[in-house]
């Protein structure tokens, strides 16, 4: 299933048509480009300053241009606070402006709402960061899953909390998973490939190939797999090809850039 890229004044995008089409829902998957960070950090950077050096007032700013270019509400916008965990928190009214304006006083590596006006918000610079709606329930999740979130299944699990939050029937949702490192460039030591085999067995093995004394792995392929695992059907999960390593020109990557670098973030909200 497609996604379409956008340009907004300099600011680009990416959508997935099958969001797009939900009545009530804006989303968006965003890049490097656009902001007004400067340097090694050019431009749209939307990692804490703490992290990286940046300004306050250049993520700030390009919180109100991404925010803007897609449709939500910067002023409500909520943060993540990712910790490589299967932490998933309900956002509700109290949490709006979290992590950018307010005091963030969680940790979360995905977040699920079904309060209107909350643009909910998950970052990566390779991980995999997807989005889920249900467009019966009205509800929708966002999920940051690197290779650790994506071998304690939190993709699965953010499915049941919504089914267990909301009532969604995981027959219902679509999911968009974004661009992130892809197998070709992921490669690892035994570490990664062990963790996949203890999570989910054999039914990791086609997302595992060995490399030499390395292996290369498939994240998208195995939180696609994981979608599925959890009822979603297969027809309604969009993937995006893009590997953020390979295209250092449009993404932040962890592993082409080091820590040097930013972040790009998936976000959605009802409307």
């Amino acid at each position: 299933m497609a996604f379409t890229q956008h340009d907004r004044n300099g600011l680009v995008y990416h959508t997935a048509d099958a969001l797009s089409a939900i009545p009530g829902i804006v989303h968006g998957f965003s890049t490097r480009l656009g902001g007004v960070s400067t340097g090694e950090l050019a431009s749209l950077n939307l990692r804490s300053p703490s992290a990286c050096g940046d300004s306050k007032a250049n993520v700030e700013e390009n919180f109100r241009r991404l925010c803007a270019a897609v449709g939500t509400n910067v002023e409500r916008v909520v943060l993540t606070h990712q910790v490589h965990r299967e932490n998933i928190r309900y956002v509700t009214e109290e949490d709006a402006g979290k992590g950018l304006w307010r005091l963030r006083d969680y940790d979360a590596d995905a977040l699920i709402t079904d309060k209107v006006d909350l643009p909910i918000t998950v970052f990566s610079a390779d991980c995999i960061i997807l989005l889920l709606c249900d467009p019966v329930r009205r509800a929708v999740g966002a999920v940051h899953a690197g290779w650790r979130g994506t071998s304690l299944n939190i993709t699965g699990q953010t499915v049941q909390a919504m089914t267990s939050t909301f009532g969604t029937d995981p027959a219902d949702l679509v999911c968009a998973i974004g661009p992130g490192i892809g197998s070709c460039c992921f490669e690892t030591h035994d570490d990664v490939p062990e963790a996949m085999r203890a999570a989910f067995g054999q039914e990791a093995e086609p997302f595992l190939q060995p490399k030499g004394m390395k292996w290369t792995v498939d994240l998208k392929g195995i939180n696609r797999h994981c979608l599925e695992m959890a009822g979603v059907p297969a027809g309604q999960i969009s993937m995006s090809p893009l590997c953020t390593a390979c295209h250092p020109e449009l993404y932040w990557s962890h592993r082409a850039m080091g820590d040097a670098r930013g972040v790009q973030c998936a976000m959605i909200s009802l409307q």
